[in-house]
């Protein structure tokens, strides 16, 4: 089935709201299975939204609509989408009632133009708003499915988890499971990994391997389809141990996983807890692990030693260290390492220490960074150089912190 998004909405052209939706429709739909192929944003006018429309029915088998749905003029969505199908507007008693009560409970007078919301096209397989109050709709039209979702996330998310991807799933063949799975890298860029398993995406059929880069770390989607759930994942695990083979020194977590997470698992699982003594980063990797439920089991606490002040006073770097080495060095690494350990009680230590620019300090360029990891009976230190601007050096040297400590848990170095 091929699929396009449609949003509408002027205020995503004038670039006021970013378009997340169709990135969450984009992403759901990959995992059952659906491509998307066209992604359109189209503003507040009736006449280009029905030649965008019309476009769509032409090119796509699948086409999914967020916005337009609410009670003002400039809400056309299911208006337009009524006259391309040639079917009449109806209101759907349920959702009428739902409205009603909202106004009810909130004791506030309901204007007339919010019955309007409570209008569907006739025909169409309604989709309740657990969450507002104009509902969705999904219409076969031919050989053509139609779904239109509102606008706001906090009602389209929950909309199309709920009623909208169990009503496409029906639509698939019943003997036809979709299956997924997603590998997380980390250390290796987009380029080097499809260069790995190049041989490998260009035979893909089932499963189908999809790369994608993010800020430092690269995903690989397989996706199967199979007639029962185990031959899907069997497929799955085919493909998974060939890419294990090549790269899987760089695979940190499946799925949901983020390197934080994974290493709050580890930890907790250890039973130990790490501390950071961070210069470049600004306390940014102790920010990643903290926004992970039950991090206090893991992260004994960080020390933000920003300045050479710091690292001398607080965390007891010799002062010829930092004015013959300096900040940015090997030895200063390995002491913030060794000393945030033993000062916060914890188990492993853990320092960063870098140049983000935009400018060059003490001599060293612009991405170097050190990376310290001490456990009381060994303390080893990692240098990098990396790219990007100032923030992009940060918080890639943040998860390199991170994915650096993984490695020592799991394989005791790096």
């Amino acid at each position: 089935m091929k699929a396009e998004i449609i949003a509408v909405g002027t205020e995503l052209l004038l670039g006021q709201i970013a378009n997340t939706n169709a990135q969450f429709l984009s992403q759901k739909l990959a995992e059952i299975g659906i491509g998307v192929y066209y992604h359109t944003v189209v503003g507040d006018n009736a006449e280009r939204l029905y030649a965008v429309i019309q476009e769509a029915m032409d090119r796509s088998e699948l086409i999914i609509f967020s916005g337009g749905l609410g009670p003002t003029k400039d809400d056309l969505t299911k208006e337009t989408v009524a006259k391309v199908v040639n079917r009449p507007l109806v209101e759907d008693e349920q959702a009428m009632e739902r409205i009603l009560a909202y106004f009810a409970q909130r004791s506030i007078p309901m204007t007339e133009n919010n019955r309007k919301q409570a209008l569907v096209v006739e025909g169409s397989r309604v989709l309740p708003n657990d969450h507002g109050m104009a509902p969705g709709m999904a219409i076969t039209y031919g050989a053509k499915q139609l779904m239109m979702l509102p606008g706001p996330p906090k009602e389209l998310y929950p909309m199309f988890n709920q009623y909208g991807l169990p009503y496409l799933l029906s639509l698939l063949s019943e003997n036809n499971i979709v299956y997924s799975k997603v590998l997380r890298f980390f250390g290796i860029g987009e380029s080097a990994l499809e260069e790995s398993l190049i041989d490998l995406i260009d035979n893909q059929s089932n499963p189908t391997i999809a790369p994608l880069a993010s800020e430092g770390e690269v995903t690989i989607r397989l996706t199967a389809q199979a007639q029962t759930a185990p031959e899907a994942e069997k497929l799955i695990r085919t493909v998974e141990q060939k890419i294990e083979e090549r790269v899987g020194q760089y695979i940190y977590g499946y799925d949901e996983d983020s390197l934080a997470s994974v290493l709050v698992a580890e930890l907790t699982k250890q039973g130990a807890t790490a501390a950071f003594a961070e210069s470049v980063t600004g306390g940014l990797a102790s920010h990643l692990l903290t926004s992970v439920p039950g991090s206090s089991r893991a992260l004994a606490g960080s020390v933000v030693c920003y300045t050479n002040g710091v690292k001398h006073g607080q965390l007891g770097v010799p002062q010829d260290v930092l004015d013959t080495a300096g900040a940015v060095s090997e030895e200063t690494a390995r002491i913030l390492a060794e000393q945030v350990r033993l000062r916060l009680g914890s188990s492993y230590g853990v320092s960063i220490t870098g140049e983000a620019g935009p400018t060059p300090s003490e001599d060293k360029p612009v991405g170097l960074v050190y990376i310290g990891v001490s456990d009381g009976a060994k303390t080893e230190v990692k240098e990098l150089q990396l790219s990007g601007g100032r923030y992009g050096i940060q918080l890639r040297a943040a998860k390199y912190a991170i994915f650096t400590l993984i490695e020592r848990i799991k394989k005791g170095g790096f």
